[in-house]
């Protein structure tokens, strides 16, 4: 008897590229058209705009991790682990699941959408003391790390220590690294009235970025208006400056200041995962080439998008402009490789992926911010609406959406209790402990097991 297969469609990453594919071929193929499977580590989207605000306690972990298995209509199949190399030619994805074993997953199609990681640079003692914020664990334990820095400054009696723990070091003058430094500044401003025996005046954020301006992409005018909400706050400000070196108890600047300090927040942009490099194609600035239908040149039933793709932005009219590594342009740009795997199944004409941006927001906490929606230039409450707005209504459930409004009118009339969870008590974890950029394979690695595994087979 002839058993007919079903094509198989292989999704690498729950992001929002990866989310929004999934949910749009569940919606438009027939469960005998394709088999639909997603590796991730995580069954759940992680809403990656308001991690500043997990980490500043203002909102839960739980309101921004969206489940997948809620829909009743959820019919794909998960594998709960990481892609760390690609076949391109055997059509073989090579996982590591959550317990360590390695696993070899065969495709017909594949979408490649496994974000992106912190960007680093050869700085000596940078991923030995300095702390991400890429995902939810490293918020949740951002936040811990803080209030636990109170404390001890608290019990202290030596005030070289207190001075050290009361100062923080936030590098990346991006998104980011602005909603963080805000976020947590006005975190250990409210806090500090709860600790009688700390003064104020020792508790210091410093934000630096090796840019010349404070969020360019907002334009001068609001990128001066950030700036001025910060140091209104306190927070100082320096552009033009780097680290040179990182310690555990203090880090030194490219301008050669020495900040004592155990708190340094790397922000300092985002690269493509590193899953990329395991497929030996062509990249640009380390994001795979693409066509604007988001396919792979050369390679059939590849597709990728997201923060590893430089997809052509057609709707910018310019040669060689990319999509910049946003929540909108991966959202829609999932929706849109799931019309041309689609329109690939049935024979049908894909076409290109075409947004206009439609602007930035930048939530600085309590009532300021900055928003840019439509070419539109505000600030302060307005701003602040808009900010909330676009982020409340872009939370794919409404389970979500509940959560975070409650928690957004909660945190504003009863505000915060500083509550340490224990995450990871006693043990530190640092940027090098969260992403797991050592286990992918290299291109030879990943052929060389995929061969040995035809062989046994």
């Amino acid at each position: 008897m002839d058993t007919v297969t079903r094509p198989r469609i292989l999704v690498v990453g729950a992001g929002f590229a990866g989310v929004e594919c999934v949910r749009r071929l569940e919606r438009r193929l027939g469960p005998d058209e394709a088999d639909v499977t997603l590796v991730t580590p995580f069954a759940y989207q992680l809403y990656l705009p308001l991690l500043p605000q997990v980490a500043s306690g203002v909102l839960t972990p739980q309101s921004i991790a969206l489940s997948l298995r809620r829909s009743k209509k959820y019919r794909t199949r998960i594998i709960p682990g990481g892609a760390i190399g690609v076949d391109l030619k055997a059509k073989v994805c090579v996982i590591r699941t959550i317990t360590d074993e390695i696993v070899d997953e065969p495709y017909d199609y594949i979408v490649l959408a496994p974000g992106s990681v912190t960007r680093t640079f050869d700085i000596p003692g940078l991923t030995d003391h300095a702390f991400g914020l890429k995902t939810l664990a490293e918020a949740a334990y951002l936040r811990d790390h803080v209030i636990s820095q109170l404390d001890l400054a608290d019990a202290s009696q030596d005030p070289v220590e207190r001075a050290s723990r009361l100062q923080f070091v936030v590098v990346g003058g991006g998104y980011a690294g602005t909603e963080t430094a805000a976020c947590l500044q006005k975190l250990t401003h409210a806090a500090v009235r709860r600790y009688p025996r700390l003064d104020p005046s020792l508790i210091k954020w410093h934000l630096i970025d090796i840019a010349p301006k404070l969020m360019p992409e907002l334009g001068d005018k609001l990128g001066r208006s950030a700036m001025e909400v910060l140091q209104r706050r306190g927070i100082d400000v320096s552009l033009g400056v780097s680290v040179d070196k990182a310690g555990p108890e203090e880090v030194t600047f490219t301008d050669g200041r020495v900040v004592p300090t155990r708190t340094l927040i790397w922000t300092a942009g985002v690269v493509a995962s590193p899953l990329i490099a395991t497929l030996g194609a062509e990249t640009v600035r380390g994001r795979l080439v693409v066509s604007p239908e988001m396919t792979l040149p050369g390679h059939d039933g590849v597709f990728a998008l997201g923060d590893s793709a430089a997809v052509p932005d057609v709707a910018k009219g310019e040669e060689g402009a990319v999509c910049p590594p946003t929540a909108q342009h991966a959202m829609r740009q999932g929706r849109k490789v799931a019309e041309n795997v689609i329109a690939t199944l049935r024979g049908e004409t894909r076409q290109p992926y075409v947004h206009k941006d439609l602007g930035l927001v930048v939530d600085l906490g309590g009532k300021d911010a900055v928003s840019k929606p439509l070419g539109i230039e505000l600030r302060g409450l307005p701003a602040q609406a808009v900010a909330r707005g676009y982020h409340w209504g872009a939370l794919r459930t409404n389970v979500a959406k509940t959560r975070v409004l409650t928690n957004w009118v909660l945190n504003a009339v009863a505000g915060d209790d500083f509550v340490r969870t224990g995450f990871q008590a006693r043990k530190p974890a640092k940027l090098k402990d969260f992403e797991y950029t050592d286990a992918y394979l290299s291109p030879d690695e990943v052929r060389a097991r995929v061969e040995a595994a035809r062989e046994k087979g």
